[in-house]
């Protein structure tokens, strides 16, 4: 699991930052790619990544504002350019289906793959027996959403090593046992999985947030994540700048962080007014108060450690 960051930049590209653009890769886990946010030029970012159109599974949108979905219509006709045949699912908020459906139909794009919106309500919104996506509102003047993703549990390990020292041979029993049963050996003796199964092991949670100005409700979607990727289009002496426009500094998206008692913060969406020796102010600004914090550049790639990692 580990994030690519296609943009990072706010409002408008700049020579070092593109627009907001987010991918999730989970090849090992789920042989997927999910996005969050589509900003314009996402497409020609992504020919510059790891990252390939024909994994790609589901599209997350924060909100609608153009800097985070203007590259959504040429990135849906350049998988199917591609020869993408697996459907892809867009959850956003009211309006995405109306955006999606008209520019396809104006530009005579034809798809060659399922695609599917959901229009976004707070609460969870996918689960299956790999991972869960809940989603809460922000605060951006027009509907905006963060995103917590959480990861199953995956079972502890057969200590494959002690059941052959006490003469159990390796085959199917093993999957019984791994499974927690408890089976009948040929000698009579009864073995219980679970006496031979390690911890579980935690699974990892992202929390992935749109543009907001700070709220106390942010804590919920973000408690105890593994990694938070949280806007800081502001540096901390700008804070009534940043309230007023809506948005966040790094004071206030660390603050977060520490009370959250996340592991991992990354500062994303920053201000075209911060050239590279500035950006590097913020990330001090973000570590006074949460040492544990980076600051995303377009192609940074962060993977995403849990406990067992």
């Amino acid at each position: 699991m580990e994030l690519i960051f296609l943009g990072t930049g706010a409002g408008v590209p700049s020579k070092s930052r593109n627009v907001t653009s987010i991918a999730l890769s989970m090849l090992n886990e789920r042989g997927s790619i999910w996005l969050f946010d589509c900003g314009e030029g996402t497409q020609h970012q992504i020919l510059r990544s790891q990252v390939k159109l024909g994994k790609l599974e589901k599209i997350f949108i924060t909100h609608l504002h153009g800097d985070h979905i203007f590259g959504l219509p040429g990135l849906l006709s350049s998988r199917s350019f591609q020869g993408g045949e697996t459907a892809v699912t867009i959850y956003g908020p009211a309006g995405i289906r109306e955006y999606v459906e008209t520019s396809l139909s104006v530009s005579g794009s034809h798809l060659t793959y399922p695609l599917h919106v959901v229009e976004l309500e707070e609460g969870q919104i996918f689960a299956d027996e790999m991972l869960t996506v809940t989603c809460g509102k922000l605060d951006h003047g027009i509907e905006s959403f963060g995103f917590r993703i959480v990861q199953a549990d995956k079972n502890g390990t057969l200590d494959a090593a002690r059941l052959k020292a006490e003469g159990v041979k390796p085959g199917p029993l093993y999957q019984q046992l791994k499974n927690g049963e408890t089976v009948t050996l040929d000698d009579g003796r009864l073995i219980n999985g679970l006496d031979y199964i390690g911890p579980s092991q935690k699974g990892r949670v992202v929390a992935i947030f749109g543009d907001t100005r700070a709220l106390e409700s942010e804590i919920q979607l973000a408690e105890g994540a593994d990694v938070i990727v949280h806007e800081a289009t502001f540096s901390a002496d700008k804070q009534e700048m940043a309230a007023k426009y809506m948005h966040s500094t790094t004071h206030e998206a660390a603050e977060l962080a520490r009370k959250a008692q996340a592991k991992h913060l990354i500062l994303t969406h920053i201000s075209s007014r911060y050239d590279q020796e500035a950006s590097r102010e913020l990330l001090r600004e973000a570590r006074q108060i949460f040492p544990h914090t980076d600051l995303a550049n377009d192609f940074a790639v962060f993977p995403i450690e849990g406990e067992s990692s």
